[in-house]
């Protein structure tokens, strides 16, 4: 008999009428004399091949939470993305060193995620699954179909006999797939919602018909989860709108346990669930990157299939050695190796050369008469300062988008996203092709190593500023100002001085001044797309998930851009007492100041050229004013025939500029 006929129900149901009349029931069965079986489920999600220095000890935490069963009553299951926006050492790979890592550890079934289709259906189809030859796990889409059909291309769910009990996982992943990866690859297919794929799932495999597969415990696991998890809790994600709340309200109670990944967070919740074997149900998500190791251990009566009792933990990754995890876990030995070749071909393909620079192009140095760190640490990321490594990451965000997926007006850069410098000179010890100027992949790639999605978020003007304003972070944070990287077409003046919400003066954008009413696309990090660093304005955008990740467009853009020269120019500039806009015939005195950059070579300003733009290549001079230790007092008398256009003030010999609109009298 299934768990859940309607015969189960009915003894359900009469057990609780005579436990409401006080009677108590007891039976001496061979069946309830049988010890409880514990089902114990070891989960992962939005693992992205983080092949590197810790993945063994990320194989030994997933050891160490197996072996807290037996190999017979334990399942390994993932959630999504297990490839995909991959580290170098498996991306320069086609993943093939975490499929081969996830084959050695045993993973039993995992829900695609939406990265598993970065390269199309035909690549997860025919090379990454290939019939199960290469990925020897079960990889679960109960909603993904044929498109056009609702008939499933990937098998629904997964059942391994327990101990006697048949337990039943059951994958599905984000319906927003199809705007997260290219159109073209996945033209075949549709991408329906999740709750009702699962709860379909879960009727089928209790129904009592063998040829439907028979479950008596099911185990969902979704790519797709709860917006935020640390600093949230279970019932204010339930208020959000989405694929989180649609599976917390209606998702089936046959479903006993639930996995879930994509958006990267870290919970392991009581999940209120009516008409279940439980009043609740466990929902964990165990972060990403191998940080954690999920567990959820249910224990189950193997007479009437209830779940009796369950744990829930995340596990995280351990310090211990990696000699000492492999003399404990032999199976760590082959994790090792597999790991190890890996990084070794990383290295060579890291080898390399991608691009070319005139000069070097630098995070901002604490102390800008000093030489640039060579090696990531020591004089580099000064976050409070505007770099022009963080400036040319912007270009490249800007300009990096390919046509076919969409424009971006602007992009912007998170200082602490950028770990090593782009310098000019060149180490041939140990490569012979890494002479002065040459940028070689690794190099390109030890500057964005996070692998962040690269995000198109439209934006109002009025929320952009918001992003802007949000440089200045909240009362006892650990860095109270961090300097955005912004494209070379965004110029942004602020009074250092102003009240929290009120510095930023102006913004221009290709030379117009920000409209609050109108829509940007900004091309960003996922990070900050998110909120990361507290800059939680983008989230009041709309966001599109490119497919990209960073070191790809990042290396794209190196590639198409030869000779690259560091540009010395600010696009944020500190200004006290600067007016709004100016007129003909009227005095006019601030203050200008951030007017150099600290990066390695950066000029100091020694002069600011006042012009008037009356538009038609038509130059009024204005005035000048010196500059010292990157400020200026100006002080100047707008001529009587500038009634219209622009001014612009312009630091030399870096090119710094502001701009201020000139208001004409009607």
């Amino acid at each position: 008999m299934s768990r859940r006929t309607p015969a189960r129900l009915a003894a359900s149901t009469l057990g609780l009428a005579l436990g409401a009349a006080g009677l108590s029931i007891v039976t001496t069965s061979a069946a309830d004399a049988a010890d409880p079986v514990v089902v114990n489920l070891v989960g992962i999600n939005d693992f992205h091949g983080r092949i590197n220095a810790n993945t063994v000890k990320w194989a030994g935490t997933v050891e160490q939470v197996k072996a807290r069963g037996t190999a017979a009553d334990t399942l390994f299951v993932g959630a999504g993305d297990l490839v995909g926006a991959s580290e170098f050492a498996s991306a320069t790979a086609n993943d093939q060193p975490t499929i081969d890592v996830l084959n050695e550890l045993g993973l039993d079934a995992s829900s695609v995620g939406n990265h598993e289709f970065d390269k199309g259906w035909a690549d997860l189809r025919d090379r990454i699954i290939a019939g199960g030859s290469n990925a020897s796990w079960d990889y679960l889409g109960a909603n993904v179909y044929a498109k056009g059909t609702q008939n499933p291309v990937l098998p629904e769910a997964f059942i391994k006999d327990v101990g006697g009990i048949k337990v039943g996982v059951i994958g599905a992943v984000t319906e927003e797939t199809k705007s997260l990866v290219s159109p073209g690859g996945i033209a075949d297919l549709d991408f329906g919602p999740i709750v009702p794929a699962i709860n379909r799932v879960a009727d089928e495999l209790t129904d009592g018909n063998p040829a439907n597969g028979e479950a008596d415990v099911l185990v969902a696991t979704v790519h797709a989860g709860a917006i935020k998890g640390a600093g949230s809790s279970y019932e204010e994600q339930v208020l959000q709108n989405g694929e989180f709340r649609d599976m917390a309200l209606n998702l089936s109670p046959k479903v006993d346990a639930v996995f879930q990944g994509h958006t990267h967070q870290v919970y392991a919740w009581d999940a209120p669930v009516t008409g279940g074997d439980l009043p609740t149900r466990p929902l964990l998500q165990t972060g990403n990157y191998g940080d954690n190791v999920g567990n959820i251990q249910l224990t189950v009566d193997p007479a009437t299939k209830h779940v009796l009792s369950y744990t829930k933990q995340n596990v995280a990754r351990v310090t211990t050695p990696d000699a000492d995890l492999i003399a404990k876990y032999p199976v760590l030995s082959q994790v090792k190796t597999t790991v190890d070749a890996a990084l070794a071909n990383a290295a060579a393909i890291g080898n390399q050369p991608v691009g070319s620079v005139t000069g070097d192009i630098t995070t901002a140095l604490p102390n800008p008469s000093q030489p640039p760190a060579a090696g990531g640490t020591g004089n580099r990321d000064d976050r409070g300062s505007e770099s022009t490594l963080g400036d040319l990451v912007g270009n490249a965000l800007r300009d990096g988008i390919p046509s076919d997926i969409g424009k971006a007006d602007l992009g912007i850069v998170n200082p602490g996203g950028l770990r090593a410098e782009l310098l000019y000179a060149g180490d041939t010890s140990t490569n012979p092709a890494n002479t002065d100027g040459v940028v070689t992949y690794a190099e390109a790639n030890n500057v964005l190593p996070f692998v962040n999605n690269i995000w198109l978020v439209d934006l109002k003007g009025s929320s952009l500023k918001k992003v802007l304003e949000q440089q200045w972070q909240p009362a006892g944070s650990s860095r109270p100002f961090l300097a955005l990287g912004l494209s070379d077409n965004v110029q942004v003046t602020y009074d250092p001085n102003a009240s929290a919400g009120s510095h930023i003066t102006s913004v221009t954008i290709n030379g117009q001044p920000l409209d609050p009413d109108a829509t940007y696309t900004v091309s960003t990090f996922s990070f900050l797309g998110t909120g990361g660093d507290n800059f939680g304005a983008f989230t009041e955008g709309t966001p599109h998930d490119t497919g990209l990740v960073d070191r790809d467009l990042w290396i794209s853009y190196l590639q198409s851009h030869p000779h690259l020269a560091p540009d010395f120019a600010r696009q944020q500039v500190a200004a006290t007492g600067l007016p709004a806009a100016v007129g003909a015939k009227q005095h006019y005195e601030f203050t200008l100041s951030k007017l150099d950059l600290t990066s390695a070579g950066s000029p100091a300003n020694t002069t600011l050229a006042i012009t008037a733009d009356r538009g038609h290549g038509s130059l009024v001079k204005v005035g000048t004013a010196t500059v010292s230790g990157g400020a200026a007092s100006v002080s100047f008398d707008l001529p009587a025939q500038v009634k219209d256009g622009v001014l612009t003030l312009v630091a030399q010999p870096s090119g710094t500029t502001v701009t201020i609109p000139v208001a004409s009298k009607k």
